[in-house]
């Protein structure tokens, strides 16, 4: 299976597991100054040199060479399973993309015929009802993640602590993970650990945010769009989540961790 969504920069000192939502184009840009001394002109995402990444085949067996040695500094990101399911919703089911067209083509269609889903009309733009349209989300999002239908889950909600587990069940190991909640302290720990070839300024380097402006700005606070039965499927989509990366279930209005990762507990529970 290898190490998918893996990034490395080329000097080979950072090796980063993405996590999608999870500030990946800041951290790819961040890999890619640190290299470069420069940012690169476009979407990370799209960048086909300058960085090695599991996707690019010819960088597979370098990327897996330093995994599996553990030479190089390990991290990833991950954010609250409620503001992050909340991103992937106005950014990819309501949101045009970069491509102007809709994400996955006839994905928003099925969602608006299966689940009475409303996306804003065909631009995004018009009025409609977020809260109730992301509950309606959200049981499909359960539905494609519980029984694999009316399709396989999305990397964009389908659980941080499946991509992370990947990285750690193929024979890799972390040496930090990064809340985006407290990004600028958790990348700093990162950066110190490691020789850069040139020096990042955390305070001001701008925030990469690709999915930005694709979708409808959210109306509400983030509490609002989780009742009961709202937050009894995030736990149930999102229950380890929740636990090995210390965030609280109980409140959806904090999107704050309530503790510090236990990198030992994270690679025994997702090293399974």
């Amino acid at each position: 299976m290898g190490f998918p969504g893996t990034w490395m920069t080329e000097s080979e000192n950072i090796v980063y597991r993405v996590v999608p939502k999870c500030a990946c184009s800041t951290i790819g840009q961040i890999m890619y100054y640190s290299d470069h001394g420069e940012f690169f002109d476009g979407d990370i995402h799209d960048a086909t040199s300058g960085l090695h990444k599991w996707a690019i085949e010819a960088s597979q067996p370098k990327i897996t060479h330093n995994v599996q040695k553990h030479k190089s500094y390990a991290f990833t990101c991950v954010r609250n399973p409620y503001t992050r399911i909340l991103s992937s919703f106005f950014d990819k089911i309501c949101g045009i993309q970069r491509n102007g067209k809709r994400y996955r083509g006839s994905l928003v269609p099925l969602l608006v015929q299966k689940y009475g889903i409303e996306v804003g009309g065909e631009d995004g733009k018009d009025e409609f009802d977020q809260i109730k349209s992301f509950r309606r989300f959200l049981l499909f999002a359960r539905d494609t993640i519980r029984w694999r239908r009316p399709m396989d889950p999305d990397i964009h909600w389908s659980a941080m602590s499946g991509h992370v587990s990947t990285f750690i069940v193929n024979g890799g190991r972390y040496d930090h993970i990064v809340h985006t909640e407290a990004f600028n302290e958790g990348m700093q720990h990162v950066l110190d650990a490691v020789k850069l070839k040139n020096k990042v300024d955390l305070a001001t380097i701008p925030r990469f945010n690709e999915s930005e402006g694709h979708g409808p700005k959210r109306l509400h606070p983030v509490e609002d769009y989780f009742d009961d039965l709202s937050m009894h499927l995030v736990y149930e989509i999102y229950k380890r989540d929740f636990h090995v990366f210390k965030y609280d279930f109980e409140n959806p209005g904090n999107k704050m961790p309530i503790g510090e990762i236990d990198l030992a507990e994270v690679h025994a529970k997702l090293g399974d």
